[in-house]
């Protein structure tokens, strides 16, 4: 498994941040600036950036967690450890993905050797989130079922999280 530091962390890596306090540059002496205007500060442990962009970052994935309307233009503040940041192109199956009731879901790094859930590699985990994502944005597909479409969705969510089958595959299936 690849270790992180602060000088690789920005080459070919996915990691999600967890939101912190806005004032923490104030405090803090910063490490280093990109051309794009975003903030660093390196601890042993992790690291702090301060950023208008998250999402694609050069050849990184990189997501903010913990804010409910997203935008672009708006800075926000994010901490990750080390240990948070995943090789873009990796082909181990180490990730599921969580959905939650508020139609967002997360791409997770499996912790232990065992795990329940169905795992699949990071490019197929995208692929899967970007699906859902559109699933609960767009239910017209479900209106020629006789079923309630929240439910048929649900299932249809449940199966896509946990099979190899093509979204299509899934769909016909019900």
């Amino acid at each position: 498994m690849k270790s992180y530091n602060k000088f690789n962390f920005h080459k070919h890596s996915y990691c999600e941040f967890e939101i912190v306090q806005e004032d923490f540059f104030k405090e803090n002496k910063i490490h280093y600036k990109s051309k794009s205007g975003s903030l660093y500060f390196y601890t042993k442990q992790g690291v702090y950036r301060y950023s208008n962009h998250w999402g694609r970052v050069g050849n990184c994935r990189w997501k903010i967690s913990g804010v409910e309307h997203y935008k672009n233009q708006n800075y926000y503040v994010g901490y990750a450890n080390w240990f948070d940041f995943f090789p873009l192109n990796s082909l181990e199956k180490e990730f599921y993905i969580q959905v939650f009731e508020n139609g967002t879901s997360k791409i997770i790094k499996r912790k232990e050797s065992t795990t329940t859930f169905f795992l699949m590699t990071l490019d197929n985990a995208f692929k899967r989130q970007k699906e859902i994502k559109s699933l609960f944005k767009n239910n017209n597909w479900a209106k020629y079922l006789n079923d309630d479409v929240e439910v048929v969705s649900e299932i249809l969510i449940k199966k896509l999280i946990s099979s190899n089958s093509t979204l299509q595959e899934l769909k016909r299936s019900l």
